[in-house]
């Protein structure tokens, strides 16, 4: 048993040194002296609000990596000496062994996370936006699903989710919902779901029972924070207000709380009608505005610009980043990494965040192994 646990150990440490390589090094180290001193000897560091709140950020990230490579380094060498006592006849020891050797693999897992959300806006919150695609009332439906599921994802990552405007289908499901989504690595983690999702089912709706195909499409926004300066005029705003629709209460109902927002340099619309409060609502509309805005000026700038507008496929045949069977035989298969799980159930329920760190894995290697889109054929 302790041959098998050092076996064990060594294999989490032989993952854990090139991570430690990027969080522990003797640059960051000098980076966090140097961020003091600025802070020491500068008398004018706390009268500029966004600059100082994005070094102290910058100097809480580096500090938190530091902290996570020695907090592991600890524990591996605590866990060489329990294995030692268990070598011993120590049964105690070695259950204790057992147990550290299982958190290791966890926070292991944890930093690697990290790792690969190390994009400018990879820490902050996301904004989801869900598109019912080819199919109509089946396509409403699977657009209720894949809202669902990833509000359940958000519950697994204790994100707090917010659906803030929503319109619902003809017959069942939804059109389109709007989500957002307030906690740490929200976007890093979903932006990987940008993209048109395929289901294949027997149709609930048909009563001859037959296969059908259905697609949704869903793409993830960053939100914006408040120390990346997004102007937004007054002037430039065109504000529509209306009565909620849907269940919500008398007051949300009878009184013109829902808010319609255009951006007339853009023509960018954003609305909310989910809160009591007119005020709230517009708060709302000028976050997503901002992270539309700010979407919109990384396309402008970035070389990247092309593989965001890609990722906004058409919402039909051919465009699926990953397709979803559930009859004649259940898988869910992401066509782009290759990633895949035989339990649908459990992935519509929100359980994605193995398709969501191999995309990232993938990313970070610099290809995709899968074709995507018409080449796959899962039918």
């Amino acid at each position: 048993m302790s041959e098998l646990q050092r076996t064990l150990l060594g294999e989490i440490r032989e993952k854990f040194e090139p991570i430690r390589g990027i969080f522990d090094t003797p640059l960051k180290r000098k980076r966090i002296l140097e961020i003091e001193s600025e802070i020491s000897s500068d008398p004018n560091f706390w009268n500029d609000r966004r600059k100082s709140s994005a070094i102290l950020k910058e100097k809480k990230n580096i500090e938190d990596g530091i902290h996570s490579c020695e907090s592991l380094v600890k524990k591996f060498d605590d866990t060489l000496v329990a294995i030692e006592f268990g070598e011993e006849g120590d049964d105690q020891s070695n259950k204790e062994a057992d147990q550290t050797i299982q958190e290791l693999t966890k926070e292991v897992g944890h930093l690697e996370t990290k790792r690969l959300l190390s994009g400018e806006t990879d820490r902050n919150s996301a904004i989801l936006t869900i598109n019912a695609g080819a199919g109509g009332t089946e396509a409403c439906d699977w657009a209720q699903m894949i809202t669902r599921m990833m509000l359940r994802f958000c519950d697994r990552k204790g994100f707090k989710a917010e659906v803030v405007d929503e319109l619902e289908g003809d017959g069942a499901g939804l059109k389109n919902a709007t989500i957002t989504i307030d906690g740490e690595f929200a976007y890093g983690l979903l932006k990987s779901e940008n993209g048109v999702h395929r289901l294949v089912r027997i149709s609930p709706f048909d009563s001859n029972a037959r296969r059908h195909t259905s697609f949704c499409s869903v793409f993830v926004s960053p939100v914006i924070d408040d120390d990346i300066q997004i102007d937004v005029k007054e002037s430039d705003l065109k504000i529509d207000t209306y009565r909620a629709g849907g269940a919500g209460g008398q007051h949300v109902n009878r009184t013109d709380s829902a808010v319609r927002m255009t951006h007339l340099p853009t023509g960018i619309v954003v609305q909310s009608q989910q809160q009591r409060s007119q005020i709230q609502n517009r708060e709302t509309c000028i976050k997503l505005l901002k992270a539309k805005l700010y979407e919109l000026e990384l396309s402008k700038r970035q070389a990247e610009s092309k593989a965001i507008e890609d990722s906004k496929m058409d919402n039909a045949f051919g465009s699926q980043i990953r397709s979803y069977v559930l009859h004649p035989y259940k898988l869910v298969k992401d066509v782009r990494t290759l990633a895949q799980s035989s339990d649908p159930n459990v992935v519509l329920d929100g359980d994605i965040e193995d398709f969501c760190l191999e995309y990232l894995r993938q990313i970070a290697a610099g290809q995709f192994k899968g074709k995507g889109g018409a080449n796959d054929d899962l039918d």
